[in-house]
């Protein structure tokens, strides 16, 4: 278990640390370039990896209960493949996978307790409303919102395509056209990374035999 947690432990602090960087000396919407192709742009994500979310409230909850599920299931697994010897090639990505995860569930289960201003969902309005100015740090249960109701934050843009569609091109002319133009954080790339190098080593991961 030794290797899990200090690789949980690095990835988490990188990606609390730069969140907590951000949340607090970025304004929401505000974007720094970093250098040509990379962004570091401050939005907030009420769901899922790369900006996705549906259902309000019910389903941030829902996510966040799915989380701790997986989170939980992920834990018992890696004590059962630990006593059964497994491969290198399965855990060091799976314990990316996981420390992915749950980078993304603190932000969720405590971000509205600790921060002073947030992206908080409008019941009235059915759907999310933004905020201004830059986000202060209080004390624990004095923040904007309340548990389960934080939104993640996402930072890291790398808009390598930037351009307006010349007028006269047929179909798609005066459109505007940007890749990758997603907005992820650390633990988003913990899972992605995590996920590709279990694709690339699989037959080392899951030898013939080998069960979940």
């Amino acid at each position: 278990m030794k290797k899990i947690a200090i690789i949980t432990i690095i990835i988490l602090l990188i990606d609390q640390i730069s969140k907590f960087y951000i949340k607090t000396h970025f304004q929401l919407g505000e974007s720094v370039d970093v250098f040509p192709g990379f962004k570091l742009t401050f939005v907030e994500n009420p769901g899922m990896a790369y900006g996705f979310h549906f259902g309000g409230l019910i389903g941030k909850y829902f996510l966040v209960i799915v989380r701790i599920f997986l989170i939980g299931g992920m834990i018992y697994l890696f004590r059962k493949w630990l006593k059964e010897g497994a491969s290198n090639y399965l855990i060091i990505p799976m314990a990316i996978i996981f420390a992915g995860a749950i980078g993304n569930l603190i932000d969720g289960m405590f971000y509205g307790m600790i921060f002073d201003s947030g992206t908080v969902f409008d019941e009235s309005v059915g759907r999310w409303i933004d905020y201004g100015g830059v986000s202060k740090v209080v004390e624990f249960g004095n923040g904007y919102s309340t548990f389960m109701k934080g939104c993640v934050v996402d930072m890291l843009h790398f808009p390598l395509v930037n351009w307006n569609v010349p007028e006269s091109w047929p179909l798609i002319g005066g459109k505007h056209i940007e890749f990758f133009k997603y907005i992820f954080n650390v633990a988003d790339s913990a899972i992605t990374v995590g996920g590709i190098l279990l694709l690339i080593f699989r037959k080392k991961a899951f030898p013939d035999g080998f069960e979940l």
